[in-house]
Order: structure tokens, then C-alpha cells, then sequence
């Protein structure tokens, strides 16, 4: 009870509000832009927050993250273009309803079902974060590993097309993280006589580089300038859902919270195959399934809840299990480490003022944008006609700010530059950076627990199949991948 009144106390701290309503408006602008995404965002504020207090600056990436992802079905609902790719099927009705005059309606369902998503996904890290750190406390080195492969396994198979890319990916990043100390003998590996590579390559600047410069750099190469196609819709009509109107979502965005907490907790996985997956399940259950695509409400609403349900499922296994649910997360547990918190099971046992005050952040980010998304998704369409060439500039400007800020090291400002060369290549190869950055942190540790459980097995390999724990997880690693495989190749065929 002393560590939840402390973790709580900590979220509601005036600094802490003040910078989670800074984090609920910047992310409302971001996540209606099409083109800028919450990775983006959490990504390149990360090391901006060094300075702030841990509740502080979590509060602002919370409040990024949260409202981003639902205000990436405002621009999906208006102008059929997701503002990020979480809102991708919410295009398929949204756009649909208002061009049939329901644009208020649409926008209303947006911000209702977002949020009731939201609070079911964090009532899910509520009810499973807690006993799956309980379980995780069990595992040894030959569990640890196995579950780092595992997580590598599942973002490689949903983040790509093609399987293969995304195991070339994979391994680059675990080549990354190979650089600096061997953590066992402590001796120098690939530093190249260099100081600041002994601690190895920062994930933090490789993040910004490859999801802002190199995103930045991808659309200028594509001359993507969509705003001066866009008009809002002059009147919006009501925007409150009637009480019969929710009466009849209910049981579809129940189901839709339950898919995206699932798909969330899965590594890898991601709010846009969660919002596409509630779309394709809600409809073969639907009662008329060939209104969906034609301007369904209840197609809208599985999609945004599924959205935001999402983000419970993947903090909870971010923070239980150390492994990021999505590619967010996987720039939180950078920002955690930054906080001196590690995130994994240890964190519940020793942190969990820390845990409770997350909780309480993600509670409160979502009755933020609650409260000012019906007022402000009209006025956030206005932002879509900012020129192109200022939101690059500004991207650009602090992800560099950004990476020197964060150790005053202009070694880590040539690290993002090169990673955002290299972010912009391998999106013109189709390669996903997913992996490459879920490696880049799981790395060091599937390495150093793989070694220490040879050294305690006298070398031998089968010490990973005698244990049950990661005789499963190695076993779900393995058929994730040719599952993957098997269903590209029969999309092939199609």
C-alpha cells in the first residue's frame, strides 16, 4: 500500500499534470499529421526529458503515446489518410461515414472508443502485469535467452514482408549490440581503439535516427506533400453517440479491448494489426457484415478500440517481461533505462512505486485526451495544411538537439546521422527497422545469459531443451517464423 500511495502521489505531482497535458496536446498534433508516428514522437523526446524528474518526463511520454495513437484517426476519418499506422482501419469506415455528412459522429466514436479501449488495456496491466513478473522471477539464464530469442522471433515475423528481411535485420542489430565490453571477460570487442564505443553503440540515438531522420529523409525523397489536397468537412453534425448507438457497440468493442490487449502482449505486433485484426473479427461476427467498409459505426469503433487496448497489452509485457510490445515500447525501455529503472520482473519486485505510478500515468493520459479530443478534432485538421517543409525542419532540428543532448557527445550526433542514412536506405529496401532495434537492446542480454548458461551447463547446448520454460518459448520462436513464411507465401499465390 506505501509503494502505491507513493507511486501514485508521484503521478499526480502539478509538474507531473503539466507535462502529461504538454505530452496529450504534442501528440494530438503529431498523431494527426500523417506521416509522423508515436515512435517518431517517443523517439525523438526521449533524451529531451534527461533533464526532468522520472515522473515528469514519463508523464510526457505517456501523454505522447496515448494521444497520438488516437488522434491518428482524426485525419483516417477526414481526409482518408491515417495520421499514423495504428489508425489504418479506421480509414475503411471513418472516411465512409463522412462522406455521408457523419463526420462529427465518426470523430465522436474516435475519441469515446479510443478511450474505453485504453482503460481496458490498462486494467489488463493491472490484473496480469503483477503475477506474470511473479512468474517471470523463476526463469534462469536458459530461460532469459530463450524468451530474448522468442520476442527477436515475433517482431521478425509481423514487421516485413518478407521473412528473410526481417531476420537480416535482426542480426544486424545484434551486431550493434556486440560493440564495446564482452560481458564476461570484460575485454574490448570491435571499439576500434575509440573511448566512447567501450559502452557499446547508445540505442537511444540509433532510435532517432532510424525512425526520425531516416523518416524525414524517406519523405523528402518521395516529396510527399499531401496537405494542399485537403479541406475539412464544413459542418460535422452531432458528435456524441446515442445512448442506443452504444448500447449496440458494446459487445464489439468488448471483444475488440480482448484482441487488442492480446495482439498488444504479443512482441512485435503492433496497434495497426491489432485495429486491423478487431476490424476483420468484428465483422464475421457482426449481424450485417456488409455494412463494414460502407460506413459501419461499429467497424470504426473496433478499430479505435482495439488501437488504444493495445498499448495495456504491450506495456504489460514490456514491464513484466522486458521484451517491448511494439516498437514503442521498445523506445520506452530506453527511456526507463535512462530513468535508472530496468524494465523486466525485477521491476515489480523492487520498483513498484515506479510500476504503480506508470499505471496511474496511462489512467490519467487517457482522460486527458478524452477530455479534449471532442473539442479539439476539428481544430487539429487545421494543422494539416502546415507546410511540409517546416515539419521536416522541426523533426529534423530535434532529433538532433535530441542526440547531443543526451551525453553532450557530438559521437552520439554522427550515430544519428548515420543511422537515419541507414533508416532511409533500408525503408527503400523494404527492410523493418522493428527488429533491428528489439535486437539492439535484447542483445546483450540474450548473449550474456546464453553464456552464463553454457558455462553453468559445462558448455552444452542441450541445457536450453532440458528446461521446460525455454523448451517452449524456443519452440514458439521457431514455428512464429515458419508460420510467418508460410502465410506470405500463400498471400504470394493469392
Amino acid at each position: 500500500m506505501q509503494q502505491f500511495l507513493q507511486g501514485f502521489l508521484q503521478s499526480i505531482e502539478p509538474g507531473a499534470i503539466l507535462y502529461l497535458l504538454i505530452g496529450t496536446f504534442s501528440g494530438l498534433l503529431i498523431g494527426t499529421l500523417p506521416g509522423l508516428t508515436a515512435t517518431m514522437a517517443v523517439a525523438i523526446l526521449t533524451p529531451l526529458t534527461f533533464w526532468l524528474e522520472p515522473n515528469r518526463g514519463l508523464a510526457m511520454l505517456v501523454g505522447v503515446w496515448n494521444s497520438a495513437i488516437f488522434s491518428g484517426g482524426i485525419s483516417a476519418i477526414l481526409i482518408n489518410t491515417p495520421g499514423t499506422p495504428a489508425s489504418i482501419a479506421s480509414t475503411f469506415d471513418g472516411y465512409k461515414l463522412t462522406r455521408k455528412g457523419m463526420a462529427g459522429l465518426a470523430l465522436g466514436i474516435n475519441v469515446l472508443y479510443s478511450f474505453f479501449g485504453g482503460i481496458m488495456g490498462v486494467l489488463a496491466l493491472v490484473l496480469v502485469g503483477f503475477p506474470l513478473a511473479r512468474f517471470a522471477l523463476s526463469f534462469g539464464p536458459a530461460e532469459y535467452t530463450a524468451l530474448a530469442l522468442f520476442g527477436l522471433s515475433t517482431m521478425v515475423a509481423v514487421s516485413g514482408k518478407s521473412v528473410v528481411k526481417g531476420l537480416i535485420a535482426g542480426f544486424l542489430g545484434f551486431a550493434i549490440s556486440l560493440v564495446g565490453l564482452d560481458p564476461i571477460f570484460g575485454s574490448t570487442r570491435f571499439t576500434f581503439g575509440r573511448m566512447e564505443l567501450l559502452n557499446g553503440i547508445s540505442f537511444i540515438p540509433v532510435m532517432i535516427g532510424l525512425f526520425g531522420i531516416g523518416e524525414v529523409f524517406y519523405q523528402v525523397f518521395l516529396k510527399r506533400v499531401a496537405s494542399a489536397r485537403i479541406e475539412s468537412p464544413k459542418q460535422l453534425g452531432r458528435v456524441v453517440p446515442t445512448v442506443k448507438e452504444i448500447k449496440t457497440l458494446t459487445p464489439v468493442t468488448l471483444l475488440s479491448s480482448l484482441i487488442g490487449i492480446v495482439i498488444g502482449a504479443i512482441p512485435g505486433a503492433g496497434a495497426d494489426i491489432a485495429g486491423l485484426v478487431a476490424w476483420d473479427q468484428s465483422k464475421r461476427v457482426a449481424k450485417n457484415p456488409k455494412e463494414y467498409g460502407e460506413g459501419s459505426i461499429e467497424g470504426l469503433a473496433a478499430s479505435t478500440t482495439a488501437n488504444n487496448a493495445c498499448l495495456g497489452g504491450a506495456l504489460t509485457t514490456m514491464m513484466a517481461l522486458g521484451l517491448p510490445g511494439d516498437a514503442v515500447t521498445a523506445v520506452l525501455i530506453g527511456a526507463f533505462i535512462m530513468y535508472g529503472v530496468q524494465p523486466g520482473p525485477v521491476m515489480f519486485r523492487d520498483n513498484a512505486a515506479f510500476v504503480y505510478m506508470v499505471i496511474t500515468l496511462m489512467l490519467l493520459a487517457n482522460v486527458a485526451f478524452l477530455a479534449v479530443g471532442f473539442f479539439a478534432s476539428k481544430a487539429l485538421t487545421k494543422f494539416l495544411s502546415l507546410p511540409q517543409n517546416f515539419i521536416w525542419a522541426t523533426i529534423i532540428s530535434l532529433s538532433l538537439i535530441g542526440s547531443y543532448a543526451i551525453n553532450n557527445s557530438l559521437f552520439d550526433l554522427s550515430i544519428a546521422l548515420i543511422a537515419g542514412i541507414a533508416g532511409f536506405v533500408f525503408r527503400l529496401l523494404d527492410i523493418p527497422l522493428g527488429p533491428i532495434v528489439l535486437a539492439l537492446i535484447l542483445g546483450p542480454m540474450a548473449e550474456a545469459n546464453m553464456r552464463r548458461a553454457l558455462i553453468l551447463s559445462g558448455g552444452k547446448f542441450s541445457i536450453f531443451l532440458s528446461k521446460p520454460i525455454s523448451l517452449v518459448l524456443l519452440v514458439l520462436s521457431v514455428l512464429s517464423l515458419i508460420s510467418a513464411s508460410l502465410k506470405r507465401r500463400q498471400i504470394n499465390r493469392r
